[in-house]
């Protein structure tokens, strides 16, 4: 035997051993463990921002972000088919001639060296055994051969099968896998043909080597479509890039259509869509779309995978808190506009809106921007309760500001005012990094549920022009109320003066600045109530005197004017810290929805389907099916009766014992 030939069957006996097959197996289920814990198929930024730079050196060379479609994983499958099919070529011959044999060639001793035989000291008629045989399940077959009769019958020959069963199943599977995996796209990157692109183009821009054809064979993209829009092909994540997967067909939305809980949970969600010709524009197919119930068309499935925001207009409000005045501002979510702040330039870059928002309110003024101790103290008017309070707030816009340097001040608004014991608040929420929580300011509205009152106290809050006239009228009702004396008038104005002057400097926080670099720390507690009582009555006389320049009537003070002067101070405090100075306050909106697909074609899925019924049947075959074996010898006026099975149970024990005692009394047809 030559080397050459000595090699080829070592490699033979390698691959088509049990123990090579069985490491394949144990290699793709650890795999599999790691393609199910760790989420597939994620653009790389994903995976850096999540492991660190630092793992995602370690998982990226192994392919664990796409374990089932890296090389090495459809590199075992192949291996795994090979050697699989190996060892059903090796075991074939055996197992076919052991389910189509009976075995009549058992010598008498073999016979009675079984653990099941019983002899019988008559000799049984041959046609007699082989009924009662048949009537039991038993195929049989005759020997004659010296002068003795050797009757072999067996029953459940079909379990030999599960073997053959089980591993067609394992190579169906693979195969079905490697279908799905899109081995030649693989192949066509490796060699350069294909590569993913990593530039954020328009998809009519990217280039031919990084579109996949309309025939590709495999593919699992995404794509999302507003109300009205077409799309014809879908984004693969690739890596580091994207591929663009042109359909053989283009999909429309017409409409999309979702129901909700009480709670404004999603209960249902579903699209209506068309499936159009390319180049006829002909409907080929018009269908509702599900979760869990795809539309397939040739081959193609069209999932209902997530629905978003498609651009829906909005109207806005712009204040200008410099200036404190108003105009409209429209705007579409999803899209970015240049606007000028205070004489400088920046990109307001709209996000999604969302229709429904569930909240726990009781957490809100725990989230204001007042977080100095005077804060705190004017804060009681707005605190809620803690407990569990879960709400739909309704619509919201999340937006940034982007200044020329690129520094982006994120925002949330509310279109709907929110309630608490019969006030009405504008919600914002404002922060300067991602990873931060939003910080929420409440602005106070009137009873026509506008800002405009806010605005007019907040502008002559912060007129100090005006605080020698609100000092004044402060004063002299304190000395009408018997608070001061005739001659503290003019120190007790001077004091609010430079109250009101120490807030317009930052609200709450410049004033407590102030305390801390001037006043003792043991007088601090005191000088601070001091401070909060003339602010409270202060900003009374601002409010009036807001209303006068404005050529309107003075408000009535009562608990509930009262309540709204508190809150705005606390709401004028926050808008210090409140980023480029504009409060884009959302009014009203009409709403695009947007619905997500993802789009496949799995030609291994039925596949796969067709080999876990096959791997069903086998184990079915092999831990169901008692294959049993009986040999009757007749024989010198004596009966030998013996039986194997390939599970030796009580089952085995009992049915030997009954047809034992049948023959032995005669009890045979």
């Amino acid at each position: 035997m030559t080397p050459k030939t000595s090699f080829s069957k070592a490699l033979y006996e390698l691959f088509s051993s049990m123990r090579f097959a069985v490491s394949l197996l144990s290699i793709l289920a650890i795999a599999s463990m790691i393609g199910t814990v760790l989420k597939q198929n994620e653009p790389y930024p994903n995976y850096k921002i999540e492991f660190g730079e630092f793992w995602f050196q370690v998982f990226h060379p192994l392919g664990l972000f796409d374990v089932y479609h890296s090389a090495w994983f459809l590199l075992i499958l192949v291996f795994l088919v090979l050697s699989t099919s190996l060892c059903i070529w090796r075991q074939w011959p055996g197992i076919w001639r052991d389910v189509r044999g009976y075995r009549e060639n058992a010598t008498q001793n073999s016979l009675r060296l079984m653990s099941h035989h019983h002899e019988i000291n008559r000799e049984l008629a041959a046609g007699e055994v082989i009924d009662a045989l048949s009537n039991r399940g038993y195929r049989s077959r005759v020997k004659e051969e010296n002068g003795h009769v050797l009757i072999a019958a067996k029953k459940g020959s079909f379990q030999r099968l599960g073997y053959l069963f089980a591993h067609a199943a394992i190579v169906v599977i693979c195969v079905g896998g490697l279908l799905d995996g899109n081995v030649p796209l693989k192949l066509t990157e490796l060699f350069g043909f294909k590569t993913p692109e990593t530039r954020d183009l328009p998809q009519s821009k990217v280039p031919a080597q990084s579109r996949l054809p309309e025939d590709n064979l495999s593919f699992r993209g995404n794509v999302t479509l507003s109300e009205g829009t077409v799309g014809d092909v879908v984004f693969l994540n690739a890596g580091q890039g994207y591929f663009v997967q042109d359909l053989p067909f283009a999909v429309k939305l017409n409409k999309f259509h979702i129901e909700h809980y009480s709670t404004g949970q999603p209960k249902l969600f579903a699209s209506d869509i068309d499936l159009l010709d390319k180049k006829t524009g002909k409907v080929l197919k018009r269908a509702k779309v599900e979760v869990n119930k795809p539309l397939i068309y040739n081959g193609v499935a069209v999932y209902q995978a997530s629905f978003s925001d498609g651009g829906s207009k909005l109207d806005m409000q712009r204040w200008d808190l410099n200036s404190n005045t108003a105009r409209p501002l429209i705007a579409r979510s999803q899209a970015t506009q240049a606007i000028q702040i205070n004489g400088q330039p920046y990109q307001l870059e709209m996000g999604d809106f969302r229709a429904f928002n569930i909240e726990n309110m009781g957490k809100v003024a725990n989230n204001t921007m007042a977080v100095s101790k005077f804060a705190q103290a004017m804060a009681s008017a707005q605190t809620v309760q803690s407990e569990h309070n879960l709400k739909n707030i309704g619509p919201s816009i999340q937006f940034k500001l982007r200044d020329k340097n690129g520094q982006a001040t994120e925002y949330l608004n509310y279109f709907a005012p929110f309630f608490e014991k019969g006030a009405g608040y504008a919600v914002t929420g404002m922060r300067t990094e991602v990873a931060a929580p939003f910080q929420f300011v409440r602005i106070p509205l009137d009873k026509e549920l506008e800002a405009n009152t806010f605005m007019r106290l907040r502008a002559a809050l912060l007129n100090k022009s005006l605080y020698p006239e609100i000092a004044r009228r402060t004063a002299a009702k304190a000395f009408q109320s018997g608070g001061i004396s005739k001659a503290g008038e003019a120190q007790f104005s001077d004091v609010t003066s430079g109250v009101l002057m120490r807030f317009s400097e930052g609200g709450f926080p410049a004033i407590e600045s102030f305390l801390e670099q001037k006043v003792p720390k043991d007088q601090r507690q005191t000088v601070a109530q001091t401070y909060i009582k003339i602010l409270q009555g202060a900003v009374i006389d601002v409010m009036d005197v807001a209303q006068e320049k404005a050529g309107l009537a003075v408000l009535p003070m009562d608990e509930t004017q009262y309540r709204f002067l508190m809150d705005s101070l606390v709401a004028v405090s926050s808008l210090f810290e409140y980023g480029p100075p504009v409060w884009l306050a959302a009014n009203h909106f009409e709403e695009v929805k947007a619905s997500g697909f993802q789009i496949t074609r799995a030609p291994g899925q039925n596949i796969v389907y067709f080999g876990s019924l096959l791997l069903v049947i086998g184990i079915f075959c092999m831990f169901y099916i008692r294959e049993n074996r009986v040999w009757v010898r007749l024989a010198g006026g004596k009966t030998l009766i013996a039986m194997s099975s390939n599970r030796k149970n009580s089952d085995l024990d009992r049915e030997f014992a009954e047809l034992s005692s049948d023959f032995a009394e005669g009890k045979t047809p």
